[in-house]
């Protein structure tokens, strides 16, 4: 028997009792992406031409490879977040909801590693 009244015992405690931190990485990641978003777009907006020759150049600068990544990673668990959100509430079966829930994070995963793996390739003049 706890003396804690019904309230006290919801108070912070989601229905997987991990709202909170799903929440706060969220917001995290939204908060990272707008600087982010703005930088490549100025940048890329400054460029004088956007040609594969030009843009190769930029990237192969070490702030502009470092930023593109950071970029590509805050993104994608950005989207996981939201789309884990998305399936969480609309798919009702649970064994359904389990297998999209690990495909999505597979594919995020994924395409994560492969952003990051072409901004070093180009970065580290693997592409010319």
């Amino acid at each position: 028997m706890s003396l804690r009244s019904p309230l006290g015992q919801a108070l912070g405690r989601g229905a997987a009792k991990e709202g909170v931190h799903h929440w706060l990485m969220q917001r995290m990641t939204a908060v990272a992406l707008v600087p982010l978003a703005i930088w490549l777009l100025v940048s890329l907006l400054s460029l004088p031409a956007l040609d594969y020759a030009t843009v190769c150049a930029w990237l192969r600068q070490d702030w502009t490879a470092v930023l593109l990544a950071l970029f590509v990673v805050s993104a994608a668990w950005h989207s996981q977040l939201g789309v884990r959100v998305v399936i969480e509430d609309y798919v009702g079966s649970r064994g359904l909801r389990t297998v999209l829930l690990a495909l999505v994070t597979y594919l995020h995963v994924l395409a994560a590693a492969a952003g990051v793996f072409a901004v070093l390739k180009v970065a580290l003049g693997g592409a010319a």
